[in-house]
């Protein structure tokens, strides 16, 4: 007769790989949770986040692009106010959007929310598609813009990487990766993968970004009151404030400006800027670049317009030269007020060149760079 044997089960040996990956998973998790706690109590109120419209969300997010909230405020509720829906800002002249985005600078983005706009009306009945792949494929929109839309307004899991999140990330893994190499977005972008979470992306994102945005900050943010102080691997290396590492260096363009402002009576010739420089569909006057002596000024004037032109000239006020800083070129732009005496001069001045003839009055209503605005604004003119 063979015994009854009894056998103690078995304990499976729990390998470390599979342990690391278990504590690794759970530690993400308490991320999310974390952060999505903070946000809760310590969110911003903006008027976008009341709102999964996803034209609400596209319109903030363009507006906000290397903008700061408290500057891109006004300009989102003029431009809500002026295109409740995006029928409304397909259907509105571009001159009206350049008007209206006046101040905010990268004037690109203007034309492009215009086209933009125009496309989802064309293309998708006026509703914008529901994926971060199918938003890829509208004018202005890429990658950040697309997954901040989608997970937002759609639910869709997938992170969005700005300024912001490269920061917060590479501080939390005190990761080395140079936020301007052509790797960056796609190592930074799995790895947020990791962290967001299925149920709750948008919220999420919108977390991650407002954490970046108002406590880990590029200059001072405040570790000590950090809730992941004890998880940051920069704070605990020493190395947040040479977290993240951006190796590149933005070349900066000296570039000297010198306005003509031709009148006669009460009228002036103003200019449309075309072409790929900045400024693009706004409006200055005729302009003659170069760093140049008066003299040498002069003898370019007389060049490009005619003797004619310069003869018929009397010069009503003339600026020092002022500053204006873009994010790649330092502007030193000086103005010449010209009084022609001769109509026909005038006249043909604007035909050969293709100035715009308008009444001085009209100037208001005109886009401008701000830099032309502040001219105008400060006391030259008795029409602002």
């Amino acid at each position: 007769m063979v015994a009854n044997l009894y056998l103690a089960p078995r304990k499976e040996k729990i390998s470390w790989p599979f342990l690391k990956a278990f504590i690794c998973a759970n530690s993400l998790k308490i991320f999310a949770k974390q952060i999505l706690e903070w946000y809760a109590s310590h969110k911003r109120e903006l008027p976008w986040r009341d709102s999964a419209d996803p034209y609400k969300i596209w319109l903030s997010e363009i507006i906000l692009q290397q903008t700061r909230v408290a500057q891109g405020l006004p300009y989102y509720h003029s431009f809500v106010d002026a295109f409740p829906t995006v029928n409304a800002l397909a259907i509105a002249p571009v001159d009206q959007v350049l008007r209206l985005w006046q101040g905010l600078g990268y004037y690109s983005r203007a034309r492009n929310l215009h086209a933009c706009a125009n496309q989802v009306v064309s293309e998708y009945g006026g509703k914008f598609p529901d994926s971060a792949k199918l938003l890829q494929g509208l004018i202005g929109i890429g990658p950040y813009t697309s997954s901040a839309i989608a997970s937002i307004a759609f639910n869709e899991q997938v992170p969005v990487v700005d300024g912001n999140v490269y920061r917060l990330l590479s501080r939390l893994f005190d990761d080395p990766t140079d936020i301007s190499s052509s790797s960056a977005y796609k190592h930074f972008f799995n790895k947020a993968l990791e962290l967001i979470p299925a149920d709750q992306p948008g919220e999420f994102n919108q977390a991650m970004m407002e954490f970046g945005a108002t406590h880990c900050t590029p200059k001072n943010p405040e570790c000590r009151s950090c809730i992941f102080n004890t998880q940051c691997k920069a704070y605990a290396n020493d190395t947040v404030s040479k977290r993240p590492i951006k190796l590149k260096k933005v070349k900066v363009t000296n570039r000297f400006l010198n306005y003509f402002l031709f009148e006669f009576d009460d009228r002036i010739l103003v200019n449309q800027r075309t072409g790929k420089d900045i400024w693009q569909g706004l409006h200055d006057f005729y302009c003659i670049e170069g760093n140049l002596s008066q003299e040498e000024l002069l003898s370019r004037l007389a060049k490009e317009v005619g003797n004619d032109v310069v003869k018929a000239c009397v010069i009503e006020s003339q600026s020092a030269g002022i500053k204006h800083v873009l994010t790649h070129q330092r502007l030193t732009a000086k103005f010449f007020r010209l009084s022609l005496t001769d109509r026909s001069v005038y006249e043909k001045l604007a035909e050969n060149h293709q100035l715009l003839d308008l009444p001085q009055g009209e100037l208001k209503n005109l886009a401008k760079p701000i830099l032309i605005e502040n001219y105008l604004k400060s006391g030259v003119m008795s029409l602002f």
